[in-house]
């Protein structure tokens, strides 16, 4: 148990260190323009890092009850309605230039960090839950259910950036969201947008996460001695 919490622990640290200096970044920009109008960027990273919490305490109800339990459910779910904020964040470059508090490189040097932070906290989150799904069902039914994960983050991305929902929508009004998330699919010819930006954020996301696991996975390989 002293193993996990200091594991836990020195994770948060690690992921804490791009948020913080993101954060730094937005002080310094105020600092210079006395201008708060990026301040959605430190709002976006604080709902970035819920889908990270909920998965923590996921892991702690796993190691006492079952996946199928009331309890880790409703977590689980909770979690998948948040985890797309800590990817949303990319989309914010749009923002860029827009108005240039101090220089366009220093903007876009923060809005990277923003993203960079916010991709990270969704991946490691993602791996988690990753994890826990290799321990009880096939690889491949594992990796299948982590594309369809993707696949629904980045149609909510759509659903954030384009038609302005927002993750608690869903519990404040499921009505609304409901049909915005069929309207796409039974009309497609006329949601273009839907289906360029799904495909857009699927393709970034899979390759980042890809990436990040094997890259994980060699590194996990056991080396030959000299």
């Amino acid at each position: 148990m002293r193993r996990i919490r200091s594991a836990r622990t020195r994770l948060l640290v690690v992921l804490g260190l791009p948020s913080f200096v993101s954060v730094g970044f937005y002080v310094g920009s105020v600092a210079v323009s006395h201008n708060l109008s990026y301040w959605y960027l430190v709002w976006n990273l604080f709902l970035a890092w819920l889908p990270l919490i909920f998965v923590l305490i996921l892991l702690k109800y796993l190691r006492d009850y079952t996946w199928s339990g009331w309890g880790c459910t409703i977590l689980t779910l909770v979690w998948l309605i948040f985890l797309p904020n800590s990817f949303y964040i990319v989309s914010d470059f749009i923002h860029l230039g827009d108005i240039g508090q101090l220089n366009v490189q220093y903007d876009a040097v923060m809005f990277f960090m923003f993203a960079i932070s916010g991709l990270l906290l969704g991946c490691v989150s993602l791996y988690m839950v990753h994890q826990q799904l290799l321990k009880r069902l096939s690889r491949q039914t594992s990796h299948s259910l982590v594309a369809v994960i993707l696949l629904l983050c980045s149609y909510a991305i759509y659903l954030g950036r384009d038609l302005r929902w927002n993750s608690w929508d869903a519990f404040l009004h499921p009505a609304g969201v409901i049909f915005s998330l069929s309207d796409p699919l039974l009309s497609p010819s006329t949601h273009h947008d839907a289906l360029t930006t799904t495909l857009t954020f699927f393709v970034l996301l899979s390759t980042l996460y890809i990436t990040g696991w094997q890259s994980v996975r060699i590194f996990r390989l056991p080396t030959k001695s000299a």
